[in-house]
């Protein structure tokens, strides 16, 4: 019996897994939150909200802003009560409990990565089209090519097993900055000395096809919540965090609200300096504001290939998650297991990411078919899938008060996580006249993960069924 007890205390020393190294102090942890929120969204579509609302453009980033402040309460209170690296599957399984629910919710945030991912892939095209004087109108093949093109290139960085560290996020994080930051500085240079023609359109509306102010500026705010999604990520860095429940609360608040500054700045600048008909009919409307407001300078010659870098970024970040979170269903086994197979001796999940490289590339081929504005359809997309999660989220914190634990947390008021919900359900809704398309890509991709879903159901059934039959232990080795 001693030897027995022996050998139990030592296998379990031997699988116990080492912590991950708590690395992140509260500036490094700003720099991701701000490099994963900053990128495509405010790149590719200050142009497409100002088609909705016209010169008050600066209102449906800020709704979104807010929206999204309210979600990251309920994250916080999450994180902070739960410091572990899995996110809204994580807290949907604790709330609930049912196993095809949580299933839909991982699903759902590995979907939003390739519609996010292909969205790049379209800002990315339009951005090379300018940068490098080829004039591709937009929806054109030359445009597809392009971003069919950058996915494999993404897939082919992915493949070679790229390290995501900390210190290679701040440098990209500053580059996608910079960016941003050009646009604010000509925009206020321009404003002050009085050169800003249209500025009076900064509080104008404009709304299409006769609708009203309130469902404008919700299809608007549906459109811009894609630029706002990113904070959400940083929650599975939990465990790669010093005193996650003392520095989160703090470094997440911090580093929404600069986003939402950011970007109200950015819209402000680009409405009163461009004409609102060009501004929407740009394809890199931000490229735009550069050139129209600073003409004499060379900076209208280097945003594009800035815009170029911030885009490819967010790609990679994306692409890299939605493999490694379809990687992790297969080996819970939940997913066909193919999709679980490492390379021999690049060491990444090689099947997971040339599936879903090959979703991004059917994704972005079908969209093309759909609409020449694909960068409006797919952002859309990603924001309506989020919503959907993040509307989960709040719910399960309302849940899992219930759920006492010891160690202090964050805890959001009881009405933040309830508006949240209300909230993001409502922007998920056909109300806020979102486009039928983005329904429609939602559900596509949704029920190719229910079709893989149900094979591995009843292939692991069919698995256990044989397995209580085997009458000789040997048989199963």
């Amino acid at each position: 019996m001693a030897n027995t007890g022996s050998n139990v205390a030592a296998d379990s020393g031997a699988n116990q897994q080492p912590e991950l190294r708590r690395v992140m102090g509260p500036k490094l942890l700003l720099l991701f939150i701000l490099g994963d929120i900053l990128g495509t969204g405010v790149y590719a579509l200050t142009g497409d909200v100002a088609a909705e609302v016209g010169g008050a453009a600066w209102l449906p980033f800020l709704v979104a802003f807010l929206v999204a402040m309210i979600t990251a309460l309920s994250y916080l209170e999450l994180v902070t009560k739960y410091p572990q690296a899995a996110g809204a599957a994580l807290y949907t399984h604790k709330a609930f409990g049912i196993h095809f629910l949580t299933f839909l919710v991982a699903f759902t945030v590995m979907s939003s990565g390739i519609t996010s991912a292909s969205t790049a892939s379209q800002a990315f095209a339009a951005n090379f089209s300018a940068g490098f004087g080829l004039g591709f109108p937009t929806g054109s093949a030359g445009l597809l090519i392009i971003a069919l093109a950058f996915m494999l290139l993404i897939a082919a960085v992915n493949l070679r097993g790229v390290g995501e560290s900390v210190k290679a996020n701040v440098v990209l994080t500053l580059v996608e900055l910079s960016g941003l930051l050009m646009v604010i500085i000509i925009g206020a240079a321009v404003i002050f000395q009085g050169d800003a023609g249209n500025f009076e359109q900064v509080t104008a509306f404009e709304t299409p096809q006769d609708k009203n102010v309130f469902i404008a500026v919700t299809t608007a705010t549906s459109l811009a919540f894609f630029a706002m999604v990113g904070f959400e990520d940083s929650v599975n860095m939990a465990e790669e965090t010093r005193d996650p429940a003392r520095t989160f609360p703090k470094v997440m608040l911090t580093g929404l609200s600069l986003a939402g500054l950011i970007y109200v700045l950015v819209s402000i600048s680009a409405v009163a300096i461009v004409p609102l008909g060009d501004l929407k009919s740009a394809d890199s409307p931000l490229l735009e504001v550069v050139k129209v407001g600073a003409p004499d300078l060379p900076v209208g010659d280097i945003f594009p290939f800035i815009a170029m870098f911030a885009v490819a970024n967010s790609a990679l970040i994306n692409m890299l998650m939605a493999s490694r979170l379809l990687y992790g269903m297969a080996k819970q086994h939940v997913l066909p297991p193919f999709l679980g197979k490492v390379h021999p001796t690049r060491r990444v999940p090689y099947m997971s990411i040339l599936f879903t490289t090959g979703l991004s590339l059917g994704l972005i081929a079908y969209v093309n078919t759909l609409s020449e504005d694909g960068i409006a359809l797919l952002g859309g997309t990603t924001a309506l899938l989020l919503l959907a999660v993040f509307a989960v989220v709040n719910i399960a914190v309302l849940v899992l008060r219930k759920d006492r634990v010891e160690s202090h947390h964050f805890k959001a008021p009881t009405g933040m996580p309830v508006l949240g919900a209300f909230t993001c359900l409502y922007l998920v809704t056909p109300l806020v006249d979102r486009d039928p398309m983005q329904y429609q890509i939602a559900g596509l991709l949704l029920a190719i993960g229910v079709v893989l879903w149900a094979i591995t159901w009843f292939v692991n059934r069919a698995i256990r069924a044989d397995r209580t039959f085997v009458r000789d232990p040997s048989d199963l080795s």
